[in-house]
């Protein structure tokens, strides 16, 4: 993945010292939300695929240990003003209340509209949001698997072992996703759409991160991913419908048909024998596995709105739409 086009004076920063214009990394503060966003997303891919011509010692580098905890404090405080600050929880309430979260998201439904209103340059749009993380769907919650034991690690391995295709390439959901984007034309390239998306979508994608590489956050990936797995099932139908709706055949529509009925099932694995497990092996953490399930909806949230928002509006919600409509792959 190529370095991004920088946001803003840490941005243009990071761009500069991990493309090899400096050794260092000066004490400079993000310039609204694209910065920090930006900022926090370059850092974070230090930990997965790295970027292209930058040196893998960066990841471990002082300076942006430094600048990245600086990030994190501000994106959490953030998350704090949204959902609240973590509260102890009964383990034992731990299915009960990820149920309860998961009901009450108010949520605009992007999955509704894409199933019945979306048109084909809207759609495309919604799966280059996505393409951020389809195309490494799954690995930020791999990084909890070491911090877990027993039940609860097993239970997380199912459900990897199901994302990651049961060890079958093309079954793989990152592969999948693929597929889709084939469809609509878009660049395959892992992360060649990071310039286009805006600060929104780049947080859904902080926040796996701010989580997953934390050890001291195991308690609130879990809950992230059981939100996830607990509200998949019913919108990937619509998006399936919606893509059918427009044309899209067969291998199009695989990503969201396969969700359909993995999901279903991952939902009470996640649940029960992931969340719950995990809460009751460790109590004080409980709490926290509640709160990434809210955080992980409530992101989403703020993401799904600004979408609908600038469709409703008659625009792009991209930073830099499509400059010519494309044709889908399945009409030659």
């Amino acid at each position: 993945m190529k370095l991004p086009s920088a946001r803003g004076p840490l941005s243009t920063a990071l761009v500069d010292a991990l493309g090899g214009g400096s050794s260092h990394l000066p004490e400079v503060a993000p310039d609204g939300d694209e910065d920090l966003h930006l900022s926090l997303f370059i850092c974070y891919e230090m930990a997965y695929r790295g970027w292209d011509g930058v040196d893998d010692g960066w990841e471990w580098h002082p300076d942006l240990l430094r600048v990245r905890a600086g990030l994190e404090r501000r994106f959490e405080a953030y998350l704090h003003e949204l959902v609240g600050p973590v509260e102890p929880a009964d383990p034992a309430s731990v299915p009960h209340a990820l149920a309860e979260i998961v009901a009450a998201d108010d949520g605009p439904s992007l999955s509704g509209y894409l199933r019945g209103r979306a048109t084909h340059e809207q759609f495309r749009e919604f799966v280059t949001h996505r393409s951020v993380y389809h195309l490494r769907e799954a690995d930020p919650h791999t990084y909890a698997i070491p911090r877990l034991g027993g039940r609860a690690k097993a239970a997380l391995i199912e459900i990897q072992l199901d994302e990651y295709g049961g060890g079958v390439t093309e079954r793989m959901h990152q592969e999948l996703f693929k597929q889709t984007m084939t469809w609509f034309g878009l660049d395959l390239t892992y992360g060649a759409h990071v310039d286009v998306v805006p600060a929104t979508t780049l947080a859904v994608n902080n926040l796996m991160s701010l989580f997953a590489l934390h050890r001291a956050r195991r308690g609130a990936i879990l809950g992230h991913l059981a939100a996830y797995e607990m509200t998949s099932s019913l919108p990937n139908r619509g998006y399936g419908n919606g893509l059918r709706r427009l044309g899209g055949d067969e291998r199009a529509t695989a990503f969201y048909d396969e969700h359909v009925e993995a999901d279903a099932v991952h939902e009470q694995i996640a649940a029960n024998d992931l969340c719950a497990t995990f809460a009751a092996g460790e109590p004080e953490l409980a709490g926290q596995v509640l709160w990434g399930a809210r955080c992980a909806l409530a992101v989403d949230t703020v993401w799904a709105r600004s979408v609908f928002d600038a469709w409703q509006a008659g625009r792009s919600s991209l930073r830099e739409p499509f400059t010519a409509p494309s044709t889908p792959a399945a009409s030659g």
